[in-house]
């Protein structure tokens, strides 16, 4: 034992609406006074890490999560490059973020992206933090591709759906992942929604596949029989992430101590 606190990690994965379980997570650790020294978000991983790296309360981001509604994020537009454009997803995240920058954030913050046109891994570390998000959550087929930086960026999960190696880069010396991915997909497709939300459901399995996380701890709420798209499901992704990161818990209290 050094007797010098390890640096802790947040690597906060995709998911959709599942992405709501991340938030008891949060609640949790800073209860049991786990502080989180650096956290990366991809997709809903990145608004939920990010806004909380923002400063906000675990208390207002429950309330919002139970307030808010596909209506008031979703502007739907001519289907050319998505079905929904993004500006009234932009002009919330900027409103929730308080428009920072993520140079700014109480807790250092990334995002991850995936550049469309080239098929890159791309990390968003500086800059509008509600730009950044936008770009990290932009659901192929769904939001249009959102263009930050000098590049045409989708949703991180297409290519790193928990991203741990990120986390590591940062300097964590314990990494905590929270992987809201459910694997085995058998839902109704009904609709186009239902379609692409059941492909990335199926891409990321197949990404779990061929990649394992080096993380120190993964946490997987049982989310199994979720709609990505049902934002009311919040009690039940709340219920999911209490229980899983409780179960969780003395194993990363063990950790921490040992490497301390």
């Amino acid at each position: 034992m050094s007797g010098k606190k390890p640096r802790i990690g947040l690597a906060l994965g995709s998911g959709a609406a599942r992405g709501l379980a991340h938030i008891p997570v949060l609640e949790v650790l800073e209860k049991e006074n786990i502080a989180i020294d650096m956290i990366v978000g991809t997709s809903i991983g990145s608004l939920v890490g990010g806004v909380y790296a923002a400063g906000m309360p675990v208390k207002y981001m429950k309330e919002i999560a139970r307030e808010i509604d596909w209506d008031f994020i979703s502007d739907v537009t001519f289907p050319r490059k998505g079905l929904i454009k993004g500006d009234k997803l932009l002009a919330f995240l900027e409103i929730i973020t308080q428009k920072k920058d993520i140079e700014d954030l109480k807790i250092p913050f990334s995002a991850i992206a995936c550049d469309i046109e080239k098929g890159e891994h791309i990390i968003l570390n500086k800059g509008s933090l509600a730009r950044a998000i936008r770009a990290s959550t932009s659901i192929p087929g769904i939001y249009v591709p959102f263009y930050h930086q000098g590049r045409l960026l989708v949703d991180g999960g297409v290519l790193d759906p928990v991203p741990v190696s990120t986390v590591r880069k940062m300097g964590a010396d314990i990494v905590i992942a929270v992987d809201v991915g459910v694997k085995n997909v058998s839902y109704t497709a009904n609709t186009i929604f239902d379609i692409l939300f059941n492909t990335f459901d199926i891409i990321q399995r197949e990404l779990e596949n061929y990649r394992e996380l080096q993380a120190d701890i993964i946490i997987k709420p049982d989310l199994t029989g979720t709609n990505t798209f049902d934002l009311h499901n919040y009690e039940k992704y709340f219920t999911a992430g209490y229980e899983a990161i409780y179960n969780a818990l003395p194993e990363i209290k063990e950790i921490i101590k040992e490497r301390s």
